[in-house]
């Protein structure tokens, strides 16, 4: 939350009035407002707020619209100590609904640590995979298969697909997890595209392989540190090759191969390696090409140059979009929102937030982890913006925008990593 005045003005009760923005030095858990700071904005506030037991309430001038009820001028005088608070038939029912809240959110907490270890789980399946592809094959794909149908069956099947950004390191399998970014994205987007199972499964399938080549390049040119020489870019840039030559081998399917071989062709004819244009491209690579690419500039290998989410989608479409299907790219925008999971932002309220986690129906109405020094970072606020009517998303910020302290209890990630829940709908209201 935004810090308080040096000098803490304060007020009665009484003098309590919409446009002011106050404080409320309760614990947030027993009062029933989302936040601790606040402008009052109904007179439904105002008669809660006057039944809390509070003899004085602490407020800033520079963000009210108004002065207190009756005061021309104020001074600053000490805070009283908290008052406990008196419950009336209103207070009662507005914190029994909060309650209700918090417990939910508490639901959320855990559900995300489920999808953490979901994302890990998925991870090690990679792994192997990427391991055993070729001593394995059957097996390996089997497992491909059954990974990617679990995506379809929750992005096809399921009304409400949640996806979040996972904290980094998470496992330790950093390694595999652009293949998974790609592949979840795709999944997303195929829901929105109206592709039937069979397609979908494919597409996953691809997603998911699409960078198999890369496995016949050195380490250090295929996931490299520094700005490659032109040799070593023409090297890298045969991984297409590579991956088309080992998918015949282990023969997938050609949509598949379609994927693998043209995953970095770009609609202006400014990709590789064929400098394909337009519908030349497979219509399943143009959606693997378009996520790969954002992936790539979220997660470079040198983090330095990583972009935000935002920053991401922002340069997609202003400056390069004739690079991409441009409905591909309008339905990746509708599905991540303006503000995609892992960007930091400035709420209406003047907050600070991390967007955690979308659903890809309500991109608008993300959540949010919300940035308050009064509140321990492991117990930091979850804030499901659909039943925040009065809050908005200002703006996004970078990272490094904010203020030491609220970047260690935001933590925005270097590495952004997605994946998806299925059960969204327990973390909301019934």
């Amino acid at each position: 939350m935004p810090d308080t005045p040096s000098q803490d003005f304060v007020v009665t009760p009484d003098q309590l009035c919409v446009g002011l923005f106050i404080h409320i030095d309760l614990p947030w858990f027993s009062h029933p407002f989302s936040f601790n700071s606040f402008k009052i904005r109904s007179a439904d506030q105002l008669q809660i707020l006057r039944t809390l037991g509070l003899k004085h309430f602490r407020y800033d001038p520079d963000r009210s619209d108004v002065l207190p009820r009756g005061m021309v001028t104020t001074l600053p005088v000490e805070v009283p100590a908290a008052a406990t608070a008196v419950e009336d038939e209103a207070t009662s029912a507005a914190l029994a609904s909060k309650h209700e809240r918090i417990a939910r959110l508490a639901q959320r907490k855990r559900q995300v640590v489920e999808v953490e270890k979901a994302l890990v789980k998925a991870a090690g399946v990679m792994r192997n995979i990427n391991k055993n592809l070729f001593a394995r094959p059957k097996e390996c794909l089997e497992e491909v298969d059954e990974l990617v149908n679990q995506m379809v069956s929750a992005f096809l099947d399921q009304p409400d697909v949640a996806l979040h950004v996972i904290g980094e390191h998470a496992g330790g399998e950093e390694t595999y997890f652009h293949g998974l970014n790609t592949s979840i994205l795709s999944m997303m987007l195929a829901k929105d595209l109206g592709f039937n199972r069979a397609t979908s499964q494919l597409l996953g399938v691809g997603a998911l392989l699409h960078d198999i080549g890369l496995s016949d390049i050195p380490d250090r040119v295929a996931r490299p540190r520094q700005e490659l020489t032109t040799p070593e870019r023409n090297l890298r840039q045969l991984h297409c090759e590579y991956g088309l030559r080992m998918g015949k081998q282990l023969g997938l399917p050609e949509p598949v191969l379609r994927i693998i071989a043209q995953h970095h062709e770009l609609s202006d004819g400014s990709g590789y390696p064929n400098k394909l244009k337009g519908d030349q491209i497979d219509p399943l690579a143009r959606i693997v090409s378009l996520v790969n690419y954002y992936d790539n500039l979220c997660n470079p290998p040198d983090l330095a140059k990583a972009m935000t989410p935002h920053e991401t989608l922002s340069l997609m479409f202003a400056q390069r979009r004739a690079k991409f299907d441009g409905k591909v790219l309008q339905v990746m925008i509708r599905c991540l929102g303006v503000y995609p999971p892992g960007t930091v932002v400035k709420l209406s309220n003047d907050a600070l937030a991390l967007v955690s986690s979308v659903n890809p129906a309500k991109p608008l109405r993300p959540w949010v982890t919300v940035y308050d020094p009064s509140i321990p970072k492991d117990e930091a606020i979850l804030l499901d913006l659909e039943e925040e009517p009065d809050i908005n998303i200002a703006k996004a910020l970078r990272p490094i925008q904010l203020p030491p302290e609220v970047y260690e209890y935001l933590s925005p990630r270097k590495r952004v990593t997605y994946y998806f829940d299925s059960d969204s709908r327990k973390g909301r209201r019934q």
